[in-house]
């Protein structure tokens, strides 16, 4: 068995979309070991095809030389194969300086010595949807029907319910966030509106970033006397988050990270697409509802704007999203 170094993307959703190209390395003999940041290595914990985590111990922005020479020295002779999933250079770096014979990637960002096996780099308006943009590494032709599938350890997963006071299937959840802004963020008042009305308690999920969205939210819903809001935004470890999404009656989120976990694990869920593209990056399960106005025939006027793919609303009014009434997302619960 051959053993192979993945390095891993940064963020949640991403890291979620490069499964199917995990499970592909394993079915053909390959022992993986995933390098990861800390925030994303709990996601490669719910793949049972990883063998092993690394955690890189590196912060957001800046080489850290010294540090990755480091980490590479300790990898040294460990690893046949390196598939390196990010585009930039540093994520190239360990590779390289742990002398791993094969190191696959894309081309680009000065990265011709540091790789041997270069894919070219599709322009980004031809990019494929980024699973198959993934799974392309394996070297495999047939790879545009990747769907990622996570599972949640038991161990881990009975756990983390128990120390939060929860019950499988005993509650919806709302991941009311968007890292990139607040053009792509259902508006607060509808995740509210929406709790009240589902029959079932609604668990907030969010970083710390996320806490005063959340706390509005659970305001709002309790002022409407509906069924009381969890909200554990910040509160949570991220292997807690994944427990809490895989057990959910089912999750109502934003285009997130989150999102991405939910239709890995097959969770029922709506997807409520604003300023983004589902046409790009749709949560893959057959389990999933997307709602998104811009393909609405019956919406008037057309959404002429969308996608806009901006942080904030360019005309300042973000109708993508506050044009979607909570009623419409209870329709699918």
């Amino acid at each position: 068995m051959s053993a192979s170094l993945v390095v891993a993307p940064q963020w949640i959703g991403d890291a979620v979309m490069t499964e199917p190209l995990l499970r592909r390395l394993h079915a053909r003999g390959e022992r993986i070991t995933v390098g990861a940041l800390p925030w994303v290595a709990p996601v490669y914990r719910a793949m049972p095809q990883v063998a092993e985590v690394v955690v890189f111990p590196f912060a957001h922005g800046g080489l850290q030389w010294a540090a990755r020479r480091a980490l590479a020295a300790s990898l040294r002779g460990r690893f046949d194969a390196a598939y390196v999933c990010p585009n930039s250079l540093k994520s190239a770096l360990i590779p390289w300086w742990a002398g791993i014979p094969k190191r696959i990637g894309y081309s680009g960002e000065s990265r011709l010595l540091l790789l041997n096996q270069r894919l070219p780099n599709p322009a980004k308006g031809a990019r494929p949807p980024m699973v198959a943009f993934y799974s392309a590494l394996s070297g495999d032709a047939d790879v545009a029907a990747d769907r990622p599938v996570l599972q949640m350890p038991p161990a881990l997963l009975a756990p983390a319910l128990q120390a939060l006071g929860l019950v499988a299937q005993g509650y919806y959840v709302a991941a009311p966030g968007a890292e990139y802004g607040p053009a792509k963020r259902w508006p607060a008042s509808h995740f509210a509106g929406l709790a009240a009305q589902l029959k079932l308690p609604v668990v907030l999920l969010g970083s710390g970033k996320e806490s005063a969205l959340c706390a509005d939210i659970a305001a709002r819903a309790a002022a409407l006397g509906g069924l009381p809001v969890l909200d554990l935004s910040g509160r949570t470890s991220l292997d807690q988050a994944l427990a809490v999404i895989a057990a959910a009656r089912a999750m109502v989120s934003n285009d997130s990270g989150l999102m991405h976990v939910a239709a890995a694990f097959g969770t029922p869920q709506v997807a409520v697409f604003g300023s983004s593209s589902p046409l790009h990056t749709p949560p893959l399960s057959d389990r999933a509802q997307v709602v998104w106005l811009k393909n609405d025939a019956a919406y008037q006027p057309p959404l002429d704007c969308a996608p806009c793919f901006a942080r904030t609303c360019p005309l300042g009014h973000t109708r993508c999203l506050v044009d979607i009434t909570p009623e419409r997302v209870f329709a699918f619960l």
